[in-house]
């Protein structure tokens, strides 16, 4: 028997150990437990169900609209807005959207088309998803290989083993992103076809019980990006999801036009409502905020907006409106690193 088959039969005998262990462990739980009240079942037959609390709505919707704007869900990654239309609503007790808040609103889309690289996907997921100690995940890189994502990690939950995986995406039928895996390696090894004869789904072997907006169903994730995401959160009903040119792009309803190539028009609309910037409070919002370097997209970080309004310059409009024009956030002057102190020489 020569070594590679050796450690295909030993990772078999490990999976099936882990499956059977993974099982006695539930069932002892279960048999641990008073029994529970029945409830609902799932929308997705097999998926895990999580419970996820979301701030309810409250208030006037605004009016949002959105052209060509780097969206920064993190100061390293963010992803490219082609086009929204929707409407931004307040969240639990707050009576309007607070900008210098990020948990005080949603942006419910009606249509949209939003694009993010793979690397800037897998930065998301490395440092918000699954930064926590006992995430299922660590390590994730991602590339794009014709219409497939090429995964990358470590299983966390079983040892940090190595893995990678195709995976096909698609629109569920409720609107969230359903990861479809192909092929499955675990320590270079194929373990695909081993779970299909062992009967062992990957809901099985990796929980993602404690991830909002994640759920497993059998050896797919289905992704809930409203939840999943950092905020401000982007919620509405994925309609379809598009891989190529270096970019995984969701679209949302019927996909708002982008406009052309040649189309120079990049902005955020708010239009209606109250919102809330710093001191301003604007009781009807008429809020656009464009690019200082108008021939280049909106490069707009929430967190730091306040920079970029002060690094341009904003004029009113004869019916009292703002128009905002912020330097890009890439271009922002940051401030240096402090050197270390120095240690005076000993006499």
């Amino acid at each position: 028997m020569t070594n590679k088959m050796k450690m295909a039969g030993l990772f078999l005998l490990a999976l099936n150990v882990v499956a059977c262990s993974e099982s006695s462990r539930r069932q002892k739980e279960a048999d641990s437990k008073p029994l529970a009240p029945a409830e609902t079942p799932s929308s997705v037959p097999g998926a895990e169900t999580q419970a996820v609390v979301t701030p309810p709505e409250s208030g006037h919707s605004v009016k949002t609209e959105m052209r060509n704007v780097m969206f920064h869900l993190t100061d390293e990654a963010a992803a490219h807005v082609e086009s929204l239309s929707g409407e931004m609503w307040p969240t639990g007790k707050n009576e309007m959207p607070i900008f210098d808040d990020k948990t005080s609103f949603v942006v419910r889309v009606a249509e949209g088309r939003i694009s993010i690289t793979p690397q800037a996907m897998a930065s998301i997921l490395n440092t918000q998803v699954f930064a926590a100690n006992d995430s299922p995940f660590k390590d994730i890189s991602i590339t794009i290989d014709r219409d497939r994502l090429r995964i990358k990690g470590r299983l966390h939950a079983k040892g940090d083993i190595p893995f990678e995986t195709s995976a096909i995406l698609t629109a569920s039928s409720d609107g969230r992103i359903r990861v479809s895996t192909e092929k499955l390696k675990a320590l270079h090894v194929p373990v695909k076809g081993m779970m299909d004869k062992l009967g062992i789904e990957l809901a099985s072997l990796v929980s993602t019980s404690k991830i909002p907006g994640m759920v497993t169903d059998k050896n797919d994730v289905l992704m809930d990006l409203g939840v999943l995401l950092p905020a401000p959160h982007i919620k509405g009903k994925v309609s379809a999801v598009l891989i190529g040119n270096d970019s995984i792009v969701t679209i949302f309803g019927d996909g708002a036009k982008p406009g052309s190539a040649n189309d120079p028009a990049s902005y955020m609309s708010f239009q209606g409502n109250p919102v809330r910037l710093g001191k301003l409070t604007m009781d009807s919002a008429d809020l656009t905020v464009v690019n200082l370097d108008s021939d280049e997209p909106l490069d707009w970080s929430q967190d730091h907006y306040r920079d970029q309004l002060v690094a341009g310059y904003s004029k009113i409009t004869p019916n009292f409106g703002l128009r905002a024009h912020a330097k890009n956030f890439s271009k922002l002057t940051r401030p240096a690193s402090p050197a270390p102190a120095s240690v005076p020489p000993k006499n």
